[in-house]
């Protein structure tokens, strides 16, 4: 879950690297690091943040053409000086940047010592690059090919920048369920590669994807080539990214996670628009066109996701159960591979990833892919892997997602997972003419009831973070479509504040969770369905008889609750099954607002990383 930068070419290569790393700080904030080549290699690391290594590399020697980059979420060894990357060999020849987990690392490390070898760090990362100087020291080849014989010793996942101060003019790259992208620069010879596109984008817009097995070498001499570890040549294909500067930019706020917060009006259009033609009554998804029959005749959907993209499934299961009558179960794709899971030919199994790049997702795409079922996505992010290896499937795009707490790509997900259970209720006519026709203009409206949100109950919500925001814990109740909101809920406060916070089916309070519940304990409570308002009343009346703090999400049309519940945010009135895309934007806020007040990283909070690329 690292960040990896590098660049070759006819430009200073530190300004480049250190503003990379920057933009790939959300995946990984541990420690950083950068190795230059100019006649001789300089590496400079150290735990921390980006900003402590500049601190670090103030009046050293940073010149260069070439270098690397590394911004760290630790697997293997603590996060500190040593342990940061990159990494050099025992001869100090060769340096590599490493996002990724070695498993076999240990085996090969013993053999290494009974070599001679001598290691400095905890690292599985370090053994790589002593594997590869030991391969091109005894078969005296290229660093392009020690670097693919020693790949065929590697078990693991992987995405690799490697070189060495004996062959200047070139880097080399390699990637395997871990993402890696090379940038084709404008200058002669220049090229960027990167763990996504935010580093590059600023420099080009051409760039080459690798896919798994894949090495690349980028030489200022002799351009990309690209072959697999197998040895085969492989033509590059090259792709114009989609995203502009201006979009990983924080545009005058003062988080990237607000920023997000506030775009989803438009992220969420963006999502609908080219699909959506209220006028007609008429969805058109043409990412999953060809597979639109096995949808509609599927006895069976499993979605697989982790964290906010699980509760985005989670709710497509009320979607597509309610309006297109599909029975579906929603799995946790890290757990979904190991209870041995019953899976056939007649299933449709939808992946759903901001990242496209998560690997329990991708290790239980590949499961099902294996079993025969059709695998569709649903993606943030043009050429990643996910898009790459599931038969079909839809781009939510939202824009890129800086900040590590989801926020607008779980409203265009859903946005999405909507427009997909609304198409097959259409074909298979679950729906009645007028309720497709009705939702189909209330889907419409929902950027600008987002927007309506925003403008009208940030102010309260400040006052309300103010209120909680030294509080130890939270509970979260919601029934039907709302449930999974609030686990969503529950999930940002944790994830940016970290204040202890759980959702749960408002039922289900009595079960347990009612204990909890005394002066000191705020509730939140969804309360905008109406299909089960009066049942979400009575749950409220239990919490207040227990003196419980009540806050609630409802209907901006709503008298009793203010009666009822300390404080109540009032929303615009919508059809129940999109009620989701707006009762989640309050709960955003309140997450942010508290973990500001609190003094929480809120783009970078501790232990996470944005995109999960190990297991």
């Amino acid at each position: 879950m690292c960040g990896i930068v590098g660049y070759i070419g006819g430009k200073d290569a530190f300004p480049i690297l250190i503003k990379g790393l920057q933009r790939l700080e959300y995946r990984g904030y541990d420690s950083a690091g950068i190795a230059l080549l100019n006649g001789t290699l300089n590496i400079y690391k150290c735990k921390g943040k980006v900003n402590d290594l500049i601190a670090y590399t103030e009046g050293k020697n940073i010149s260069g053409n070439v270098g690397i980059g590394h911004t760290r979420w630790a697997t293997h060894g603590a996060p500190n000086d040593i342990n940061a990357h990159p990494h050099q060999s025992g001869n100090r020849d060769i340096a590599i940047i490493h996002n990724g987990i070695i498993e076999n690392y240990a085996t090969i490390k013993a053999e290494l010592l009974k070599r001679g070898h001598e290691f400095e760090t905890e690292t599985d990362t370090e053994v790589m690059v002593h594997l590869i100087e030991e391969i091109q020291d005894k078969e005296n080849v290229p660093l392009e090919e020690a670097v693919r014989i020693a790949l065929r010793y590697v078990v693991g996942a992987y995405a690799i920048v490697v070189f060495s101060k004996k062959e200047p003019t070139k880097l080399v790259a390699a990637r395997k369920s871990s993402p890696l992208v090379v940038g084709i620069g404008k200058g002669k010879g220049e090229f960027f590669i990167a763990s996504d596109a935010t580093p590059i984008v600023e420099h080009t817009r051409n760039v080459v994807y690798l896919n798994d097995d894949e090495i690349a070498v980028v030489d200022s001499n002799e351009g990309l080539q690209i072959k697999t570890i197998e040895n085969e040549v492989k033509n590059p294909f090259v792709q114009e990214l989609e995203w502009s500067l201006e979009t990983i930019e924080k545009g005058g706020y003062e988080h990237f996670m607000l920023k997000e917060i506030y775009e989803q009006p438009k992220s969420i259009l963006d999502s609908m628009r080219g699909r959506l033609n209220v006028k007609e009554g008429l969805i058109a998804l043409g990412g999953i066109k060809d597979y639109e029959q096995k949808l509609r005749r599927a006895k069976r959907i499993i979605i697989v996701a982790c964290g906010t993209s699980w509760h985005a499934g989670l709710v497509a299961e009320y979607l597509f159960e309610d309006l297109a009558r599909v029975p579906v179960e929603v799995e946790y794709a890290s757990e979904f591979r190991y209870r041995n899971p019953i899976i056939n030919e007649e299933d449709v199994v939808i992946a759903i990833s901001q990242s496209g790049e998560t690997a329990d997702t991708l290790a239980a795409i590949r499961l099902a892919k294996e079993k025969g079922a059709t695998i569709l996505g649903i993606c943030n992010v043009v050429g990643s892997s996910i898009p790459r290896i599931t038969h079909a499937g839809a781009y939510t795009h939202a824009g890129p997602e800086i900040g590590v707490a989801s926020t607008k790509a779980f409203t265009a997900q859903l946005t999405v997972l909507t427009l997909m259970a609304l198409q097959i209720a259409k074909q298979k006519g679950t729906l009645t003419e007028s309720r497709y026709r009705q939702l189909l203009s209330e889907l419409e409206l929902i950027p600008q009831k987002v927007e309506e949100i925003l403008k009208t109950t940030e102010e309260q919500i400040q006052y309300i973070a103010e209120e909680f925001k030294d509080v130890r814990n939270f509970l979260y109740l919601g029934r039907g479509y709302n449930f999974p909101v609030a686990l969503e809920g529950a999930l940002k406060l944790k994830e940016i504040s970290y204040i202890h916070a759980e959702g749960y089916p408002a039922a289900e309070m009595k079960h347990g969770p009612i204990a909890l519940i005394d002066e000191e304990m705020p509730i939140v409570v969804m309360a905008s369905n109406k299909s089960a308002y009066e049942k979400i009343v009575s749950n409220i009346q239990e919490v207040k008889a227990r003196k419980g703090r009540i806050i609630t999400i409802t209907a901006e049309d709503d008298k009793e609750l203010e009666e009822l519940a300390e404080f109540v945010i009032k929303i615009p009135d919508t059809a129940e099954p999109l009620s989701p895309m707006l009762s989640v934007v309050p709960l955003q806020l309140l997450a942010y607002h508290i973990a500001v007040l609190r003094g929480c990283d809120v783009d970078q909070p501790r232990n996470l990383a944005k995109s999960v690329t190990v297991e």
